[in-house]
């Protein structure tokens, strides 16, 4: 029979959903051997090598959680080379993956097509950091998803009533207490060309979504090709058009088949790949390009 590896995380705000519409139907499928993966309180990188172990050809991996929880089960499956098909069910704040992919629900999902989905590679440094399904932020943006770490927001977050409202408030009084606090992206060229100094932030796009409400395209089908942009979002000016471009139309960018970031000198910036947050210290070069690897993935 078939192996069923159900990926989720027993401290995430919506682990009670999880129980009640994933965990709790598994008992009475039929046709599967079940196994259960629970991300341990350690880190992506951590999380990642333990499941990667795990995997087998033919395993059908559902990732039950957030986004966090997509990266780890994403990651794990590119890294162990074998070949397995993944599902993404949306039991966290923003669910970008599962709303790129169209799957919504439990039933659905051993009904749906499989097809191939191209991530994106972040390389720092030259050496290979992480896989990133919808999106990459690198800048004062990027350090604002460590507020989903707090306990105060954490703890609403588990009531479901206003768990957007919460999520979205929180972020704009960070903006609002941060953005003139903010030192701008250290100098750098992007693709060899000079950026403009009060630059503060740099974003790649591969998914259908970026925290949800900004809409990006279908990249991910593509095996080359993604879009980019740079910007100087401590203008509040500068964000809200953004945000409105973004969120009626498509979030600005240009097509890229690879984006190459030097900094003229050692630098310290914040990057954060589908809410995963990480500073890195000393750094002189980023590289965000498509995958060689690609996904085997349920899509509606």
């Amino acid at each position: 029979m078939k192996r069923l590896l159900v990926i989720y995380n027993p401290r995430s705000s919506r682990f009670c959903d999880v129980k009640e519409a994933v965990l709790s139907r598994l008992p009475k499928l039929k046709g599967y051997i079940i196994g259960k993966y629970e991300v341990e309180p350690t880190d992506v990188n951590q999380n990642t090598i333990k499941l990667a172990k795990l995997l087998k050809d033919d395993d059908f991996v559902i990732s039950a959680g957030g986004d966090a929880t997509g990266v780890i089960s994403v990651n794990a499956i590119l890294k162990s080379n074998k070949d397995v098909i993944l599902a993404v069910l949306p039991y966290g704040n923003f669910n970008d993956l599962s709303h790129t992919l169209g799957t919504s629900d439990f039933d659905s999902i051993f009904t749906q097509t499989v097809a191939n989905y191209y991530p994106l590679e972040i390389i720092i440094d030259g050496k290979f950091y992480r896989y990133a399904t919808c999106y990459v932020t690198i800048g004062m943006m990027a350090e604002a998803v460590k507020l989903y770490d707090t306990p105060k927001l954490r703890r609403k977050l588990k009531t479901n009533f206003g768990r957007k409202v919460s999520s979205y408030t929180q972020l704009a009084s960070w903006y609002f207490k941060n953005r003139h606090k903010k030192q701008f992206l250290p100098d750098f060229k992007l693709n060899d060309k000079l950026q403009p100094k009060k630059t503060s932030d740099y974003a790649a796009i591969n998914g259908k979504s970026m925290a949800r409400v900004m809409k990006g395209g279908e990249d991910y089908k593509d095996p080359k090709i993604f879009r980019s942009e740079t910007d100087r979002l401590t203008n509040f000016w500068r964000l809200l058009k953004l945000m409105l471009k973004s969120i009626f139309h498509r979030i600005p960018g240009s097509e890229t088949k690879g984006d190459q970031i030097e900094f003229l000198e050692p630098a310290t910036v914040e990057l954060q790949a589908e809410g995963e947050y990480q500073v890195f210290q000393n750094i002189k070069t980023i590289e965000i390009r498509k995958s060689k690897k690609c996904l085997k993935i349920i899509q509606n």
